[in-house]
C-alpha cells in the first residue's frame, strides 16, 4: 500500500490488493468501532488515506481548483473514494448567504509563507467555513505589533466578521490582544496561560508516543531520537510521548542516542552520523520531522546501511516530500487540515448557535502513515 500511495498522484495503478483492508478500518472508525467508540463525519484525511494522495491535493480537487496539475485518474479516485465513504462536498451543506449577512471569519496568523504547516492549517478553516456558508479572511501580521493593532482595528470595524480565529505558526503559550476579548475566538496552534479562551492545537505528545511504540512494536529496543530545538514546545511535548512510550516497554531512556537538531535535514543528516556512528548504534531513529528523516536517510546511506533492512527511519508531520524519499518516509501525520477546521466549526457554534462549553484546549491526532522506511529489525 505504502507504494501505491507514494505513485498514486502520478496515475500509476498498483491494484486494489490492499486498499479492502485500509477501507474497512477508516469505516469503522468512521462509525465509531470498535464498541465505545463515538462515530464522526468522513474527513479530508480519510480522502487521503484511502486515495493515497496527500490532503492538499483532496483539498484541491474537491474544491474544483481548475489550475490544479493533477491527472485525471487522480482526481476520478478521489471523487469516489468521497462518494463511497459519504463525504459531503465543499458548499453542499449550507447555500451561500447573501452579502448582506454576517458571514466572515477573521484568521489572523503570525506567519504564513516559511512553512507548509500553517497553510495547510487555513485550508482546513476556509473548507469548514465555506461547507457552512462562510468566507475566511486571512491576515498575516509577520509578528509586527503595529501591523497586528491596525489589523486587529479593522477587523473591529467589519460588521460581517461573525469571530476571529487567532493562530501562530509555532505552537506556543500566547497573550491574546485584549481588543479581541469583544468578539468571539478561537486560538489555534497556540493557547492562553490563563485558559479562557478555546483552544485547538496538536496532541504532540500522544503523537510521539505513537510513532515510538509503531517502531518498539517491529521489536526496536534501541532507539535513536533527533528532536527539534530545545526551546520549542513542540519539541518538549515529542521528547516527552517518546520518552512515555519507552517506558511503557519498561526501555530506560539513554542520553546518548538523543539529539538536538534544527528542523533541517542537514542536522538530521550530522546528529544521524553521530548517533549511528556509535559502538552499539540504535536499529531505529525517530525524527521529530521528516526534513530531518531525510537528512538521517542520507547518512544511512553515506555509512553504507540499508534502510529499513539494517536501519529503521522513521519521521514526523508527513510532509508531501515523505512519499518520494527513497525509501518513502513511515511518519505521523501533523493534524494541521483537521485543526483549521476543528477551529472554524467551533467558532460557528460559540457564534452563532451560542453555545458556551467551558473553555479548553483541544487536541487533535494525526494518524501513522506507513511506508517502506521501518521493518522489523536485523539479528547481529
Amino acid at each position: 500500500m505504502a507504494k501505491r500511495a507514494s505513485l498514486a498522484e502520478s496515475g500509476v495503478d498498483l491494484g486494489e490488493a490492499s486498499v479492502p483492508a485500509l477501507r474497512r478500518a477508516v469505516e469503522l472508525q468512521i462509525k465509531g468501532r470498535p464498541e465505545g467508540g463515538v462515530p464522526r463525519k468522513p474527513t479530508m484525511t480519510d480522502i487521503a488515506r484511502l486515495a493515497g494522495v496527500s490532503q492538499t491535493s483532496v483539498s484541491l480537487i474537491l474544491n474544483r481548483t481548475v489550475d490544479a496539475r493533477i491527472s485525471e485518474q487522480t482526481r476520478k479516485r478521489v471523487l469516489e473514494v468521497a462518494r463511497d465513504i459519504g463525504y459531503e462536498l465543499p458548499g453542499a451543506r449550507h447555500p451561500y448567504y447573501s452579502a448582506s449577512s454576517r458571514n466572515v471569519i477573521a484568521y489572523i496568523v503570525d506567519e504564513i509563507s516559511t512553512s507548509p504547516h500553517p497553510v495547510v492549517s487555513l485550508d482546513g478553516a476556509r473548507d469548514a467555513a465555506w461547507e457552512s456558508g462562510f468566507l475566511v479572511a486571512a491576515h498575516v501580521t509577520r509578528s509586527n505589533p503595529e501591523l497586528e493593532a491596525m489589523t486587529i482595528e479593522s477587523i473591529r470595524r467589519d460588521r460581517n466578521v461573525i469571530g476571529v480565529i487567532y493562530s501562530t505558526i509555532f505552537t506556543r503559550r500566547v497573550s491574546p490582544p485584549a481588543e479581541l476579548q469583544a468578539l468571539p475566538m478561537v486560538l489555534l496552534n497556540c493557547h492562553s496561560a490563563d485558559r479562557r479562551t478555546h483552544a485547538i492545537v496538536p496532541a504532540e505528545v500522544s503523537g510521539a508516543f505513537t510513532a515510538t511504540r509503531h517502531l518498539l512494536s517491529q521489536g526496536h529496543t534501541r532507539i535513536g531520537f533527533i528532536n527539534g530545538e530545545p526551546w520549542m514546545e513542540a519539541s518538549a511535548d515529542r521528547l516527552k510521548g517518546y520518552r512515555q512510550a519507552l517506558a511503557t516497554a519498561d526501555i530506560a531512556f539513554d542520553p546518548v542516542l538523543f539529539r538536538s537538531g534544527d528542523w533541517l535535514p542537514l542536522q538530521g543528516y550530522q546528529c544521524a552520523l553521530e548517533i549511528l556512528g556509535l559502538p552499539d548504534p540504535p536499529t531505529a531513529i525517530f525524527c521529530a520531522n521528516d526534513l530531518m528523516a531525510l537528512g538521517a536517510l542520507e547518512a544511512a546511506q553515506k555509512l553504507g546501511l540499508r534502510v529499513p533492512e539494517e536501519v529503521s527511519i522513521m519521521g514526523y508531520d508527513d510532509q508531501e516530500l515523505a512519499r518520494y524519499s527513497h525509501p518513502p518516509l513511515s511518519s505521523l501525520v501533523l493534524p494541521n487540515y483537521e485543526m483549521g477546521r476543528r477551529a472554524v466549526e467551533l467558532l460557528i457554534d460559540i457564534a452563532l448557535h451560542k453555545k458556551a462549553p467551558r473553555p479548553m484546549t483541544i487536541k487533535i491526532d494525526g494518524p501513522l502513515i506507513e511506508r517502506q522506511s521501518v521493518a522489523a529489525p536485523a539479528r547481529r
